[in-house]
């Protein structure tokens, strides 16, 4: 069993940054692929950034590549998605997300655990 808290979040301006924390707990994590999911209102939840669990693969949604970066802290049982250069087409509910497979999967249903969401609003 793993739970999973998103933080990080909030409001932003055009071309800026936040950090999205998302702290675990359980004795699967460092076993468990991780990802970002975001979901924005009328939207399906779609995969932003994903990363193996040794940390040696990471894979990006085309929208993000470049500004977005995962990473993780197996000592700390912490994941990282660092956003840069943020747009407003960035604002959505942002969710943690692990899974039990270990190797980068971006599909929602390839995932076992979630946290509960932060929102992230971008404004022009």
């Amino acid at each position: 069993q793993v739970q999973l808290v998103e933080s990080g979040g909030g409001l932003v301006q055009a071309g800026g940054s936040l950090r999205l924390s998302c702290a675990a707990s359980g004795r699967t994590f460092s076993s468990s692929s991780m990802g970002w999911f975001r979901q924005a209102p009328g939207k399906e939840r779609e995969f932003v950034a994903g990363i193996s669990a040794s940390g040696g693969s990471t894979y990006y949604a085309d929208s993000v590549k470049g500004r977005f970066t995962i990473s993780r802290d197996n000592a700390k049982i912490t994941v990282h998605l660092q956003m840069n250069s943020l747009k407003p087409e960035d604002t959505a509910v942002y969710y943690c997300a692990a899974s039990r497979r270990g190797y980068v999967t971006t599909g929602p249903a390839t995932f076992d655990y979630w946290g509960q969401g932060t929102q992230v609003t971008v404004s022009s």
